[in-house]
């Protein structure tokens, strides 16, 4: 379906008054940009993702790429759209400057991406993996290698790849078999990789794969990775494209439950001309720089899917006929009290989700661009975020869009409705750029456990504070507000548990990692809907905003408070469970 329209208000509403853009950019030394700039350019990414990206988005699903002779062709139309968000310098947002970038806080960037992913996801990855090489090659490059590759890929002229996944190597990359053979200043690498998303396309004159292989001294496991730029053609002396392949090519496309029109590539290097990223052996350490700014960007997807889904199941619970009232007349299933459970759980959640993370991007911001003193403790809250905002995030999306099937009934389960593509496009989001278990291991052990808890400490007295302001300001009502009481109590209750048992029950991280990830966010969600009804009564009561949009703030931040919330005690309970259960049967017992 083409008719989406990006939620612009409450974008402008996070932006202003959770991430308090203003004060950042002031901060930052950024003169000129501001709330009046970042509210154009989110009104003009909506016109076209709307406009261009939304219409693409059934041809996608239908069409979807295909590989031949040539190589992969994508979906007719997708060329020309990509054109055009590059020809407006889109891709360029949060780039850096010195490379042709346009140097923007990556939270207003994050905002236009929500925008691409709910118009279009299956294209939206293509510029979203360019976003991820131009992070990992502006941290880790040489001057060399940024002078070469990055102004093009800033400019959109090239995309990039991520290559770690190998038919014998998902998760565990220490198993990576892909060789590098010095051959000059250059090395030759040899492999196959797996799942390679955008791995190749006719969009762009040049397709740039960074790629994990090992080197012939390289020692065993992740210590012994390296990375590696190959480009799908040639350069010459000059930096520029020539006509000469190099020898990696995409041998199949997989067929997919969704995402159709993203190809997903099995890539085939064969002694292909590729050039050495950083220090040798570092190459894990380097591609997550790329895999965590990607983690954060599907949460985002997360975000966005759930947001195209609840707009299509909204206008059908509009238009839908159903039900007779006591006086004959016919009515509405959006008048339905369990219709509106059901979308209100989407919509104050979506609100929860695009919170948090627009706050995740925020913190890379201070830590970046305002830096000081206390650059290490937003880094830190941003590390915190990023498992939550990638496994919460994408979690909920899967519940979110099933939700919009069932809002549309039977029609929801006949494809021309456009409601089962998104839960079909939703289902890849906990599985790639790391599995919800992944995110919640990273949550409870690297975030958590290895500091003690402080800095999720930190974070949680940031929430009680949050807790007696609105208390005070009487923001929602008591019983909301409990709620937040008792998701806090049960925060620290799964905290102290897991610091107390962590090295007592080996196998505890694994058992409790999900539940823990998925208590901390509905807290985290939480409390930032707390803050926006904060935020959203301050500026009612001095007669400021527009008092429809104000007022539905406050009733989708009671409902999660009073219908959302509460999950967090049952994640807290399995939780407190700990692994015995679990762990129980034996193999053959399954």
């Amino acid at each position: 379906m083409s008719d989406y329209q990006h939620p612009y208000r409450d974008a402008e509403f996070v932006l202003e008054q959770l991430v308090g853009f203003d004060a950042l950019c002031e901060a930052a030394g950024l003169e000129g940009i501001n709330m009046e700039l970042a509210n154009t350019v989110v009104e003009e990414a909506g016109k076209l993702g709307s406009g261009v990206l939304a219409p693409l988005n059934q041809d996608g699903d239908e069409k979807g790429a295909t590989i031949n002779a040539q190589g992969v062709q994508q979906t007719p139309g997708f060329k020309e759209a990509y054109q055009q968000m590059t020809e407006g310098g889109w891709l360029s947002l949060n780039a850096p400057e010195e490379f042709g970038g346009q140097g923007l806080p990556k939270v207003l960037s994050t905002a236009v991406n929500e925008i691409w992913h709910s118009a279009n996801m299956a294209f939206a990855l293509c510029p979203l993996l360019s976003q991820g090489a131009i992070e990992a090659l502006a941290h880790h490059g040489s001057d060399d290698l940024k002078n070469t590759y990055l102004p093009k890929l800033i400019s959109g002229e090239w995309t990039g790849t991520m290559n770690l996944t190998e038919p014998d190597a998902g998760s565990d990359l220490a198993a990576v078999k892909s060789k590098a053979v010095p051959d000059g200043d250059a090395y030759r690498i040899s492999g196959t990789k797996i799942f390679i998303t955008w791995g190749d396309h006719q969009m762009t004159e040049n397709i740039i794969h960074l790629v994990l292989a090992r080197l012939p001294d390289a020692p065993a496991g992740v210590k012994g990775i390296s990375l590696f730029i190959v480009p799908k053609f040639l350069l010459d002396d000059n930096g520029q494209t020539t006509t000469e392949r190099n020898t990696a090519s995409a041998l199949s496309l997989e067929h997919k439950l969704g995402i159709h029109g993203s190809p997903t590539c099995v890539m085939e290097f064969e002694s292909s001309l590729g050039y050495l990223v950083g220090e040798p052996h570092q190459g894990l350490k380097y591609m997550f720089t790329m895999m965590n700014d990607a983690r954060q960007g599907v949460g985002v997807q997360g975000l966005s899917v759930s947001e195209r889904a609840y707009q299509l199941a909204r206008q059908y619970a509009k238009d839908r006929i159903q039900g007779t009232l006591r006086d004959g007349s016919r009515i509405a299933i959006i008048e339905h009290p369990d219709v509106r459970r059901m979308l209100m759980t989407i919509k104050s959640t979506t609100e929860a989700m695009r919170a948090l993370a627009f706050m995740a991007s925020a913190e890379l911001d201070r830590a970046r661009l305002v830096g000081g003193d206390d650059a290490a403790a937003h880094m830190a809250r941003a590390e915190l975020y990023t498992p939550i905002v990638k496994g919460w995030c994408t979690e909920l999306s899967v519940e979110l869009t099933s939700l919009a099937v069932q809002i549309h009934g039977g029609m929801g389960f006949i494809e021309e409705t456009g409601a089962a593509q998104h839960y079909r496009d939703a289902r890849i989001l906990p599985i790639y750029e790391g599995t919800t278990a992944i995110q919640a291991l990273d949550l409870i052990g690297r975030k958590t456990l290895s500091n003690g808890g402080a800095v999720l400490d930190g974070l949680l007295a940031e929430m009680d504070a949050t807790a007696a302001s609105a208390r005070n300001a009487t923001v929602l009502p008591e019983a909301a507000l409990a709620q937040f009481d008792a998701a806090l109590a049960t925060a620290r209750q799964s905290r102290d548990f897991i610091l107390a048992n962590a090295r007592v029950d080996a196998h505890l991280l694994g058992s409790a990692a999900v539940n823990f990830m998925m208590q901390m966010g509905y807290v985290t969600g939480g409390w930032l809907m707390v803050q926006s009804a904060e935020k959203a009564k301050a500026l009612l009561d001095a007669g400021q905003g527009d008092p429809e949009f104000l007022q539905a703030k406050l009733v989708t931040a009671r409902f999660f408070c009073e219908h959302m919330m509460p999950r967090h005690q049952a994640h807290a309970t399995a939780l407190l469970a700990g692994s015995e259960s679990i762990m129980g049967l034996t193999n053959e017992q399954f």
